[in-house]
């Protein structure tokens, strides 16, 4: 069973419903038979980082707001990720473009190390205060996954990955994907947001029950069960 996640890194959503996501997955009965793909989508493509700007300041001049509205809209996320188990440092956050950091999340999927990176790289940004703008530090969140951090500098500085990105956020446009986190469940069935673990382990277990339910049955043409045939231990 495939199922395809549409996110951004500096998300704060995303990253919650990556751990809600999780915990619906352990409630399913068949987390083995579940692939997860990260797809890319960039909230703000356009986005310029300005040096020594802060959180606070970007997103209140990205919203159009009161840089102190825009610390109590943080405050309400940081609660409501320590309730998913994380821990928000938006004081120590730095504002990033992430275009970078999807193109090494698509390295990670090619060396099955993708969910790895998506993971390091939100723990860098919400809680260890990275900077996910500076390719070297990309460099290095990779090789903790246990990527090469040459390959990283080599790929980031080539955009080796750059179309995969583009192409993932093509196929957002084209499903009509409006915000993150968005869920896509053998390319059937969506679930778009944080929505609680529950909600993912029942959708888990619908398309389970279909999937095993469209599965062909096998029928005995005819002949006696017990016909000659050949198995591990020889021939009848």
């Amino acid at each position: 069973m495939k199922v395809e996640i549409w996110s951004d890194v500096v998300c704060p959503f995303c990253y919650v419903g990556k751990r809600r996501f999780e915990a619906g997955l352990r409630q399913f009965g068949h987390p083995e038979a579940v692939e997860i793909v990260w797809r890319s989508f960039e909230l703000t493509p356009d986005f310029r980082p300005v040096p020594g700007q802060d959180v606070y300041a970007s997103l209140a001049e990205k919203k159009g707001i009161a840089p102190e509205e825009s610390r109590r809209m943080s405050d309400h996320v940081a609660a409501m990720a320590q309730e998913a188990g994380l821990q928000y440092n938006f004081d120590r956050a730095v504002p990033a473009n992430t275009f970078l950091a999807h193109q090494l999340i698509h390295l990670g999927a090619l060396h099955g190390r993708q969910d790895a990176a998506k993971e390091r790289l939100f723990a860098a940004y919400y809680t260890e205060g990275r900077d996910l703008n500076d390719p070297e530090t990309l460099a290095e969140l990779g090789a903790e996954v246990g990527l090469d951090a040459a390959e990283i500098r080599r790929a980031l500085a080539a955009g080796t990955y750059a179309e995969a990105v583009r192409y993932d956020e093509y196929q957002a446009q084209q499903i009509g994907v409006g915000g993150v986190p968005f869920f896509v469940f053998e390319d059937k069935y969506a679930v778009s947001g944080a929505q609680p673990a529950e909600l993912f382990a029942e959708v888990l277990g619908k398309v389970w029950a279909e999937a095993q339910a469209a599965r062909p049955a096998l029928v005995a043409l005819a002949g006696p069960a017990d016909g000659p045939a050949c198995g591990p231990d020889g021939c009848d």
